[in-house]
């Protein structure tokens, strides 16, 4: 009998191990990995602001940290006013700021989206709110800085359990278990992360820094996502705009046209910020279904951008000097610069522009070859990247919007970029948002300049100014005719 009765506790210990496990199993996923449909917004503006684009699965940040090392770090961010002393823009009404977005996968997650690069600060007077602009080069916001920011938190012996709970606990009570959870592996983990991409981004500490409105955006691709050898080149360019593509010619993409489809750039700007191909699979699958709420992620800003348009400069324009410049656009630029020009949208090599090549150099054959291998065998895959000798002759729809000017941001203002380089400003402030109509740029010089921005030195490696002549031999009469029609593309 007491075998047999051993028998059956051995069964019922066995099968209580088993239930514990699979119990354990489920809370875990559920804890850690079960993903929510992420927010939905009706507006295919505030999808693009505040959407996710697949980034906080591998590099999300949690939520309730996220929210509170600002209030913790304070010291560790440039001036006042949290994550917004980073250029980070917020819309009236949102919770999240524009660029992050906000996802439940076991527990809520903050991760970037197109926004963080491409929407734009600008006040037409001092006392103006800021104006929103999506699509927009994003010359405010810092995101070198923001990555910055949260991997010196992490580092930082403040950083624990206990310090973060506390803050967390001043506006939000958490539930006990959710106390215990982020006490003992949240917070832990997310420390773990932070400092894994401290050091995977110690690359960044050999190269002239982004400043505002800049960004590398591929050398963190080619060492992280490629695998390439880290090597010396600089990929610092300035942010472009998404609109008018629908109006223009579109087969090169980036400053250097190093991709000829939009829908590849689309996919793998998530996958530069984060997203990985399980994620890009998924939301690929749905891009040919026709409602709105199951409608791909990336597809809805595909279509999104495509079809944007910028806004109007919003300054008094003198007519009959703008018809003058005209004509001179017409004579000077519009081969390169008009929709219908011969050479507009196409590669314009190097040698010939004369603009600073670290950014060209950055891109290599093994990198593009790389890129192109990285989605193999999945329906979404890769094979329009490629190497060039030059830069796009872009399209000048916004062009008031677009300072600083040419790929790296190296030229303040359009009044700097008809002078000859030896003219043009050798050192100013990026990342203020007061426009200046008289040079047609954003107020780069001057005390509140200096307390915004971010230091832009034209002697730094890849920060060189030289290049893009054309224009620059006009008389002074011309020169203000140009700018005053240049001011209404």
């Amino acid at each position: 009998m007491s075998g047999v009765r051993w028998a059956g506790r051995r069964r019922f210990l066995i099968g209580a191990v088993i239930v514990a496990g699979l119990l354990g199993s489920m809370f875990t996923y559920d804890r850690f990995f079960r993903e929510e449909p992420p927010p939905f917004f009706e507006s295919d503006e505030d999808h693009f602001l505040f959407g996710s684009v697949g980034t906080e699965a591998a590099e999300g940040v949690p939520y309730w940290i996220w929210l509170v090392l600002p209030r913790i770090f304070p010291d560790l961010l440039p001036g006042p006013g949290g994550y917004a002393s980073l250029g980070v823009l917020a819309k009236p009404g949102y919770e999240m700021p524009v660029g992050l977005s906000k996802v439940t996968i076991g527990f809520p997650r903050v991760g970037i989206n197109c926004a963080m690069c491409h929407t734009a600060s600008v006040r037409v007077r001092p006392g103006d709110l800021p104006m929103l602009v999506p699509g927009a080069p994003s010359h405010q916001t810092a995101p070198q800085l923001y990555l910055q920011f949260l991997s010196a938190a992490a580092a930082d012996p403040r950083f624990t359990a206990g310090t973060i709970l506390a803050e967390i606990a001043k506006n939000y009570r958490l539930p006990l278990l959710d106390r215990l959870l982020y006490r003992f592996a949240i917070i832990p983990l997310a420390r773990r992360g932070l400092l894994r991409v401290r050091e995977q981004s110690a690359w960044m500490h050999h190269r002239p820094e982004w400043g505002r409105g800049r960004i590398d955006p591929f050398n963190p691709v080619k060492f992280r996502v490629l695998g390439q050898p880290i090597d010396e080149t600089i990929g610092n360019s300035d942010m472009v705009p998404l609109w008018g593509f629908s109006r223009y010619r579109s087969d090169a993409f980036h400053w250097d046209g190093l991709n000829t489809s939009l829908q590849e750039v689309v996919i793998s700007s998530a996958i530069g910020d984060g997203a990985n191909r399980t994620w890009v699979d998924r939301d690929y699958a749905r891009w040919e279904r026709t409602s709105l709420r199951e409608r791909s992620s990336l597809r809805r800003v595909q279509d999104y951008v495509s079809r944007l348009e910028p806004p109007a400069y919003p300054y008094p324009v003198d007519p009959a000097l703008a018809r003058e410049g005209e004509r001179l656009f017409r004579q000077e630029c519009a081969s390169c610069h008009a929709p219908d020009g011969s050479r507009a949208g196409t590669v314009v090599p190097v040698s010939e522009v004369g603009t600073d090549r670290h950014r060209l150099d950055m891109w290599t054959k093994a990198s593009a070859a790389a890129y192109n291998a990285y989605g193999e065998g999945r329906a979404w895959r890769f094979s329009n990247f490629r190497t060039t000798d030059g830069y796009v002759a872009v399209p000048l729809d916004g062009l008031w919007l677009r300072a600083p000017y040419l790929h790296n941001g190296s030229v303040a203002s359009l009044v700097d970029l008809l002078e000859p380089p030896e003219r043009r400003a050798r050192r100013f402030w990026r990342g203020y948002d007061l426009y200046d109509p008289e040079r047609v740029g954003f107020v780069s010089e001057g005390p509140a300049a200096e307390r915004v921005g971010t230091l832009y030195d034209t002697s730094r490696p890849g920060n060189s100014n030289a290049g893009h002549l054309y224009g620059t031999t006009l008389s002074s009469e011309a020169k203000r005719a140009l700018l005053e029609f240049l001011k209404t593309r």
